[in-house]
């Protein structure tokens, strides 16, 4: 019988770190990460140096260990938990000779896979763009065709690799423009929701917002149980006992997300900004789910989002015993929220009992 099944690219996992625990959580995600990028890892690979060599990021030992693997095993991609300069980048290539991907890449790969709408297709071709410039060797020379002979042919003399950088310049102009754009409209539509109570929900990716925002608004935002699922950000009419409001859903948080990419999506993420509260969904299921929490803490203080009211919803109770949760209920009171709540989207635990929550804040915290 003839295997039909698409053969997914062969990869391995790289990272430098002192501390084998946290390294070890670090791969645990990115191997996530490459899940959702639908590739298979072979291995992971762990050096515990201080710091990353200069010049290829792994020490020269290492360096032969992987190589010799690449070679044995013909994978397809070496993917680094960390960002490369474009030095190593290029020394890694020499030395492994396969293509290298770093982190921050690889998250540009899964964003723009799973880009639908016109504003989230520019977000992050425009993140890609930005970071790929100072990365540029001959690979771009394609965008001329793509759009259609904007940017004039090299001149005498000129070189190509100078040609395909403004060529990437003026394509990054014209994205941010065509942004400008989509922000005005977004601002429209903002202004016309003012009167309105806003709830907008937050956290780390995969921790069940999606699921939730079709519980309460009963709508059918994808879901699914993989990282970043969604990108854009979703607004849906809630009315219960007769108290109407605004409930958006937003991408995902994850630590080491590339700044490029939360430039790119402030458009999408000023309706964190501009929230009346926040539902912060936390996976408690998951062993990292305090580093979670911290990691959302800070991307929202990135935000100039920390200091709204914030409710702590803590989710997936369902696969906890009491015992845990309790230990969890302790845990958590230093965590700074005005309240928070334990649920189960899976299991529709407690969420008629947080939507409850939600109305009475909204009756004592009416829009003036």
């Amino acid at each position: 019988m003839i295997d039909n099944s698409p053969k997914l690219p062969k990869v391995i996992l790289i990272t430098v770190n002192p501390d084998i625990q946290k390294a070890n959580e670090d791969l645990e995600e990115l191997k996530q990460l490459v899940e959702t990028y639908q590739a298979k890892v072979l291995r992971e690979f762990l050096q515990t140096l201080k710091v990353p060599d200069v010049k290829t990021y792994i020490g020269k030992g290492k360096s032969k260990e992987i190589a010799q693997f690449i070679l044995e095993n013909q994978v397809d991609i070496s993917i680094f938990d960390d960002d490369l300069t474009p030095s190593q980048t290029k020394n890694l290539e020499k030395v492994l000779k396969c293509k290298i991907m770093d982190r921050s890449l690889l998250i540009l790969e899964i964003f723009s896979n799973n880009a639908k709408t016109s504003q989230a297709k520019v977000q992050v071709e425009l993140a890609k763009l930005q970071y790929m410039l100072p990365r540029l060797t001959r690979m771009w020379t394609h965008l001329e065709r793509q759009r259609g002979g904007i940017g004039s042919k090299s001149g005498a003399g000129e070189k190509e690799l100078e040609t395909d950088k403004r060529l990437i310049r003026n394509r990054i102009a014209q994205l941010k423009n065509e942004l400008k754009n989509i922000e005005k409209i977004s601002e429209v539509q903002r202004k016309k929701r003012e009167s309105q109570f806003r709830v907008t929900l937050v956290g780390y990716t995969n921790a069940g917002k999606s699921s939730l925002m079709n519980l309460i608004a009963k709508s059918k935002v994808l879901s699914e149980n993989k990282l970043f699922a969604t990108l854009d950000t979703t607004t849906r009419k809630v009315v219960w006992k007769q108290t109407e409001f605004l409930l958006s859903d937003t991408v995902g948080f994850i630590k080491k997300l590339p700044h490029h990419l939360i430039e790119s999506f402030k458009s999408t993420l000023m309706e964190v900004k501009n929230a009346d509260l926040l539902l912060h969904v936390v996976d408690i299921s998951h062993p990292n789910w305090m580093q979670h929490i911290e990691t959302v803490q800070k991307t929202l203080q990135s935000l100039d989002a920390h200091t709204l009211p914030i409710l702590l919803v803590l989710n997936k109770t369902d696969l906890l015993s009491p015992e845990q949760i309790a230990d969890i209920e302790i845990l958590t009171n230093a965590i700074p929220c005005i309240d928070k709540m334990f649920i189960s989207t899976l299991e529709n635990i407690h969420v008629n009992e947080l939507k409850d929550w939600i109305v009475n804040y909204i009756v004592k915290h009416p829009k003036i």
